[in-house]
C-alpha cells in the first residue's frame, strides 16, 4: 500500500538540529525517525514542547506527524520539531498565524556555538600567559 500524500511539508531548525516535518490527516500519531514520540523523547517536558503548537491551536489528535530529525541534541531537536509543526499548521490554515506568533512558536532560535579561532584554545579563551 502506498503512503498517502502529506498535506504539507515544512522545516524547523534550532542550533545544529534540523527537523523535516510532514503533516497528514490522522489521529495524532507521531513517527520520528521511525520511532514513536514517547520513545524518541522520553522526557515529558520535551514532549510537552513538541505538542505545544497543537495545544495552542486546539488541533490535538487531528494530524499525524512524520518527521526526520538530525543533528544537535534532544532539546534542539524537540524545538526544531516544534517550529516545523507550527510552520506546517500555518501552511494548512494561515489564520492560525497570529495565535502561534503570539506564543512565540514561529521564531527560530539561531544561537549556535561560536567557532574556534586560530591562536586560541577555544572560541575566545586565550592560552595562559606567563610573565617569566
Amino acid at each position: 500500500m502506498a503512503k498517502p500524500k502529506p498535506l504539507v511539508q515544512s522545516t524547523g531548525r534550532r542550533k545544529t538540529s534540523v527537523a523535516r516535518v510532514r503533516l497528514y490527516d490522522g489521529s495524532g500519531e507521531f513517527s520520528l525517525n521511525g520511532r514513536t514520540l514517547t520513545d524518541y523523547f522520553p522526557d515529558p517536558e520535551l514532549r510537552r514542547r513538541v505538542l505545544e503548537a497543537f495545544k495552542v491551536t486546539d488541533l490535538e489528535n487531528r494530524y499525524d506527524v512524520a518527521a526526520t530529525l538530525e543533528g544537535g541534541g534532544t532539546t534542539g531537536q524537540s524545538d526544531a520539531l516544534r517550529l516545523g509543526i507550527a510552520r506546517g499548521l500555518i501552511a494548512i490554515d494561515p489564520e492560525l498565524r497570529p495565535v502561534l506568533k503570539k506564543e512565540g512558536m514561529l521564531r527560530r532560535d539561531d544561537r549556535m556555538v561560536e567557532r574556534k579561532k586560530y591562536g586560541l584554545r577555544k572560541a575566545r579563551r586565550a592560552p595562559q600567559f606567563t610573565k617569566r
